[in-house]
């Protein structure tokens, strides 16, 4: 049976009063929040004297609780908009919903100071309720994610969003040179080595590119589903939330994020199995009209790795920003389960392994031996 080779990132001790207590570092702002948060509280029936931290993610955007008189819940984004730009998420918000997905909405957005209003799906994320150890007692739950996932896919339209194209993927695959390898390892790369990257990158991108565009969330995983919650009509389905960076382009981006997770390694006959399961269902959707991925799963499947190896160098580079520029020093600590999915995937093609090779020596790390099958 499968079981996860890493623990994913333990769960937070339960939050005190001062833990949830919310502080502002600029008076200003400060004020600023306190009058919006006061002209609104009538008109949503909110109780500012309960509002609390709710979660704060990598950005510079942070979450807040306020309760309501209803004896509901709502959280409030503090996004100031000279560091976050809140306009893709109002639009994303409202694709999530037209595509009949759970997802926040906006009740109120204070554009020019960036404070939102949004409806709360709670506080349990899908990972909270995974455990680790029993991975077919987590099947369930995968299950709704890839219906989630085909959903979403299938409210697909070209020209809504920003495409994730050649100048994205080059941008992104940059932040590992430029961030975990020269910042965090301290390896500036030159001459054959230079080569090997210049080499592999183009062709990493070229082998993302040529599968088809769908809606992409771009960090579909446990940690951004939320469990059942509340009492209306979409309440019994996983909720969706962190999709402000969303775009249109390869299809096996998500499932990669989906079962490649950034805290949480499955062994790969889990993996398989759920993959395959999202690979039949989109097949039935409609989703997997492309050169022989109908009838061929391994073809699929191939091109989802070679997605997750991009993928993985990607968040490797911004892991190691987030510790080394923004003093977020949890993030960095996961680097470990990153490196093994970009040498698991190098190690599985052939004309990936100068990639590995180089790796394996900035790493120090010894080759792989044996494959699940075989190089490709």
């Amino acid at each position: 049976m499968s079981h996860p080779s890493s623990s994913p990132t333990p769960a937070p001790a339960p939050s005190t009063s001062a833990d949830l207590e919310v502080h502002w570092a600029d008076p200003t702002r400060h004020a600023l929040f306190e009058l919006w948060l006061s002209e609104m509280a009538p008109r949503q029936g909110l109780l500012p004297e309960t509002l609390r931290i709710a979660s704060a993610d990598a950005s510079f955007r942070r979450y807040l609780r306020v309760d309501t008189v209803q004896g509901e819940s709502r959280i409030v984004m503090d996004a100031p908009p000279d560091k976050e730009n809140s306009a893709p998420f109002v639009k994303i918000a409202e694709l999530i919903q037209a595509a009949g997905l759970r997802g926040p909405e906006v009740l109120n957005w204070h554009e020019a100071h960036g404070f939102m209003l949004l409806t709360d799906l709670g506080n349990a994320t899908m990972m909270s309720a995974i455990e680790p150890e029993r991975p077919q007692a987590n099947h369930g739950l995968y299950m709704q994610a890839v219906d989630t996932l085909v959903q979403w896919q299938l409210a697909s339209r070209p020209g809504v969003l920003p495409p994730y194209d050649e100048a994205l993927l080059k941008r992104e695959l940059s932040l590992f040179p430029d961030w975990y390898l020269a910042q965090h390892r301290g390896v500036q790369l030159e001459g054959k080595n230079r080569e090997v990257f210049d080499q592999a990158f183009p062709l990493i991108m070229k082998r993302n590119l040529a599968a088809p565009s769908v809606y992409v969330h771009r960090d579909f995983m446990p940690r951004n589903l939320m469990m059942p919650h509340g009492t209306g009509p979409l309440s019994a389905q996983l909720g969706v939330l962190d999709f402000q960076d969303a775009v249109y382009g390869p299809i096996t981006y998500d499932v990669a994020s989906l079962m490649r997770d950034a805290f949480l390694s499955w062994d790969e006959d889990f993996v398989l199995d759920i993959t395959i399961r999202y690979w039949e269902k989109a097949r039935k959707a409609g989703l997997m009209d492309f050169e022989d991925w109908h009838s061929d799963f391994g073809a699929f499947y191939r091109a989802v790795e070679w997605m997750g190896l991009q993928r993985h160098l990607k968040v490797a580079g911004i892991f190691a920003r987030l510790t080394l520029r923004d003093g977020k020093a949890k993030y960095l600590a996961d680097a470990p389960r990153f490196l093994h999915y970009i040498r698991t995937a190098c190690d599985r093609y052939r004309e990936l392994g100068p990639l590995l090779k180089v790796l394996d020596q900035i790493e120090g790390t010894t080759p792989q031996v044996g494959f699940a099958y075989g190089r490709m």
